[in-house]
């Protein structure tokens, strides 16, 4: 593969990659004025939110199946422009419970663009390069949150923020070109994988049971949680109880990118001296240490909008990190039924999005309180999650040894 095309890859998959982070980040910094036009509250507006997590989640467990039996491009096709029409109906819609479903269906078409690109690094990379080609895939994923609620801010403020899904339709649109044009066949349709119910499941059952994906993909997926409570969180926190614009907010969103951006290229530099289990290891007590101290800091009312920044810029930093390594470590047993066990962790990502960003939705008081807990509640759960799932590993390993040099026990 030449440098142009393995460039050129990333750049196509990570683009299919932050759509839907873009399409999350965009419409943030218009939360009060949402709220405002179609007269309604911003805890009822961050339902829309919610309603996009679940609508990934959910999406995500229809797209693995449809990508092993069809193909990566076919159910791609078809999701991106799934997403083109819902995020037109967003354009048009007028009131709260319109605004819910269509950014359901939004999510449902904009997923197959973040499994397939999961999937398809699989595809096209060996294994022992998936954390290098994640990590570049997040410096292209790293723009939205830099770009989009900037962006966003500026849109909204300007044209209002009907004009947001505007601007999501164009981006569907030339994606949707990019993938029919550039985008290479990376698997060949295999009508052995069943779209029946049946062997749906009895091929996901086959994935979570695998002890080192569930260790690292369930890890991640409570780890990013974190991320998610401050995805959910930050519109009230920083508008509501520090007051700032939606202008000002986009940049302090942007700026809070880079630590999470930042990480995860370092980690490319790491990896030439680390191995990914030892940067996870250290990612995740950063991510309890940080967690514990921001919980504090906020339980005791001593907060102000330049410690929060700080916070949350070190405890992205720590996600960002461990984020790529913990996604190569629990796709690395996979070849076969890459397609589903790329989807399965996507849906564990998403799920715990949604859940943690309704519980955030539920108290719509201005306080830091309830998203610094869940930040620090994600870290803590992760951490016990993973000291519980390395011990199955090891014993998994040890007990095929033994069988191996014929020890029984």
């Amino acid at each position: 593969m030449s440098k142009k095309t393995y460039y050129s890859l990333i750049l196509i998959l990570g683009s299919l990659t932050a759509l839907a982070p873009f399409s999350i980040d965009m419409y943030l910094p218009g939360f009060p004025v949402i709220a405002k036009d179609l007269h309604t509250t911003a805890a009822k507006v961050s339902l829309t939110l919610s309603g996009f997590f679940i609508g990934i989640s959910a999406g995500q467990l229809l797209y693995g199946p449809l990508l092993d039996h069809f193909g990566r491009k076919k159910p791609l096709y078809f999701g991106l422009s799934l997403y083109i029409l819902a995020s037109l109906g967003c354009v048009w819609a007028n009131n709260i419970d319109t605004l819910i479903v269509l950014r359901i269906v939004q999510a449902i078409g904009g997923c197959s663009a973040t499994v397939a690109s999961v999937a398809m690094v699989r595809d096209l990379f060996p294994v022992k390069d998936s954390p290098k080609v994640f990590s570049l895939l997040m410096l292209v994923l790293g723009v939205s949150p830099m770009i989009a609620p900037t962006l966003g801010g500026y849109v909204t403020a300007t044209f209002g923020w009907h004009s947001v899904f505007v601007i999501l339709t164009m981006i569907g649109a030339v994606l949707l070109l990019a993938t029919i044009l550039w985008l290479p066949n990376s698997f060949k349709p295999d009508a052995n994988h069943s779209l029946k119910p049946a062997p749906i499941i009895k091929d996901f059952v086959s994935v979570i049971t695998e002890p080192q994906f569930y260790t690292y993909a369930l890890t991640g997926a409570i780890a990013f949680s974190g991320l998610f409570a401050y995805v959910a969180g930050s519109p009230l926190i920083f508008m509501s109880v520090f007051q700032v614009s939606e202008k000002v907010y986009g940049w302090i969103f942007a700026f809070l990118s880079v630590g999470f951006i930042g990480s995860s290229q370092l980690n490319n530099i790491l990896l030439k001296r680390f191995k990914s289990e030892q940067i996870v290891q250290i990612a995740l007590v950063g991510l309890i240490v940080i967690g514990t101290i921001f919980l504090i800091a906020s339980y005791s009312n001593w907060l102000n909008l330049g410690i929060t920044i700080l916070f949350l810029f070190l405890f992205l930093a720590c996600i960002g990190f461990a984020n790529p390594n913990m996604a190569a470590l629990s796709l690395a047993p996979f070849t076969k039924n890459a397609g589903s066990a790329s989807a399965l962790m996507g849906a564990l990502q998403m799920g715990m999005g949604s859940l943690i960003s309704v519980i955030i939705s539920l108290f719509d008081v201005p306080s830091t309180l309830p998203m610094v807990a869940a930040m620090a509640g994600a870290a803590l759960l992760a951490n016990l999650v993973y000291l519980v799932g390395k011990r199955t590993i090891k014993h998994q390993v040890e007990l095929g040894h033994n069988m191996d040099t014929g020890v029984l026990h």
